[in-house]
């Protein structure tokens, strides 16, 4: 049997890094929206938020690099739960246990002054006309 779930989509919060009681082993859950591959009929495109479940180191990893906004790529499994919630109701929830997340943004240079303009200001500020293209 086959249980494997793989995304690519943005975090709609910073990841949420807890440790297990007994055992202090990290754990990290986001929820990642991942756009529809259709439009509805107002021709908007539409997403799922999925929760996703990190363990161990990967969990301390995305909890240090991800940020509400990141896009990254999640392969794992779909793990549906039970729990009673706090007035005693039996609750499911639907999550992704995450076994590899691979971080899709290009990471911040040392040379990045957040100023918002790029290290090599010089070269994008050059001006090429019709004349200069070898073709």
């Amino acid at each position: 049997m086959l249980n494997q779930v793989v995304l690519i989509g943005r975090l709609t919060h910073d990841p949420e890094l807890r440790y297990t009681a007994g055992s202090g082993v990290p754990v990290a859950t986001f929820t990642l929206a991942v756009d529809r591959p259709f439009t509805n009929q107002q021709g908007e495109r539409e997403a799922d938020f999925i929760k996703i479940v990190t363990w161990r180191k990967q969990a301390e990893n995305c909890a240090n690099y991800l940020k509400k906004g990141s896009q990254c790529a999640v392969s794992g499994r779909l793990q549906i739960r039970s729990f009673d919630d706090s007035q005693g109701v039996r609750r499911k929830v639907a999550e992704v246990v995450a076994n590899d997340v691979r971080f899709l943004d290009r990471p911040r240079s040392s040379e990045d002054t957040g100023s918002g303009e790029s290290p090599n200001q010089e070269v994008d500020d050059l001006e090429i006309s019709g004349d200069d293209v070898p073709f």
